[in-house]
């Protein structure tokens, strides 16, 4: 059984960066390919990145990222990061890591507790 635990989130300043892990217990979760998703105050929650598991790991990014996020993984530690930069308000939000069976689904397979952002000056 796997089991996802977010981390690495705080109180940051507008511009400010932060980076957040999802660490996972269980071996299989190197088969899963993982997304970052948000729940932005009072919104629905909405995807922001995607990271694949396949041997040429693809990446993907929500328009709204617009280059100031970066996704990885790391298989030997079972961890997926996400590097954000640039931190506007509106990225103030929950943050949960999921997995799932590809990139191109919006079906997870099991999703974190997630982690909060807050961005504020």
């Amino acid at each position: 059984q796997v089991e996802l635990v977010e981390s690495g989130g705080g109180l940051v300043q507008p511009g400010g960066s932060l980076t957040l892990s999802c660490a996972a217990s269980g071996s299989s979760f190197n088969r899963l390919s993982v997304r970052w998703l948000r729940r932005i105050p009072g919104g629905e929650r909405e995807p922001v990145s995607c990271i694949s598991t396949t041997s040429s790991t693809s990446v993907y990014y929500e328009d709204f990222v617009n280059g100031r996020f970066n996704i990885s993984r790391n298989f030997a530690k079972g961890t997926v990061l996400l590097q954000m930069k640039n931190l506007e308000p509106e990225d103030e939000a929950v943050y949960y890591c999921a997995g799932l069976r590809s990139c191109s689904s919006y079906e997870y397979d099991l999703v974190g507790l997630g982690t909060v952002v807050t961005v504020s000056s």
